[in-house]
């Protein structure tokens, strides 16, 4: 029986390197627009999530803008600005980053805080999820400008907001993050609204 050549060897595993590259084109091909579409759909709802207690009547996935890295989704009724929902992300979460959703009412008060996407820890940072527990729900009708800069901190660095048993770092990364979202909201809310 002959031996295969080093020659050979390296054509059949071009072709099933091609073969393989081919079939998952071909998958991705099938499957982008539905992601895309699922995406969008986890969008709309997480806006809506943030801003139900909002009025609104624009489409604020559709007015979306960026500014300095962070995309803004503006909500507009009759034509007035209503509030301001800001998706941002920090690094600093105990198992990496950590994409939320900070939504603000026009004079900078949070309407609501919601996580989009994390990797802590289960059963210990994952309750930063509202599914997981209602921690999340504390920043609600806080504001940078009614809190001193030392307040935004959880208790164990003498701020206001608890922090999980075990689990220090992931509420403190979410704490920070609502507070620097908070002042990026104070320094671009003319630019956010075109005021």
């Amino acid at each position: 029986m002959p031996t295969s050549t080093p020659l050979s060897a390296a054509f059949r595993l071009a072709c099933f390197s091609f073969v393989v590259i081919g079939l998952v084109s071909f998958v991705y091909q099938q499957t982008k627009d539905k992601i895309i579409q699922n995406e969008h759909q986890a969008l709309l709802q997480n806006l809506h999530s943030v801003l139900k207690e909002i009025p609104y009547d624009n489409k604020p996935d559709e007015d979306k803008i960026i500014i300095q890295k962070n995309i803004i989704y503006p909500a507009y009724y009759s034509g007035l600005a209503t509030a301001a929902v800001i998706e941002s992300t920090t690094a600093h979460g105990y198992s990496g980053d950590i994409k939320l959703l900070t939504a603000l009412d026009i004079t900078g008060k949070i309407i609501a805080v919601r996580i989009l996407n994390h990797h802590e820890t289960a059963g210990l940072g994952d309750k930063i999820e509202l599914r997981k527990s209602n921690w999340i729900l504390s920043f609600k009708d806080k504001s940078i400008a009614d809190m001193q800069s030392v307040q935004w901190a959880v208790k164990r660095d003498q701020g206001n907001f608890d922090q999980f048993t075990g689990a220090t770092i992931t509420p403190r990364a979410v704490v920070n993050e609502v507070k620097k979202v908070g002042l990026f909201f104070q320094q671009y809310k003319a630019q956010i609204f075109h005021q």
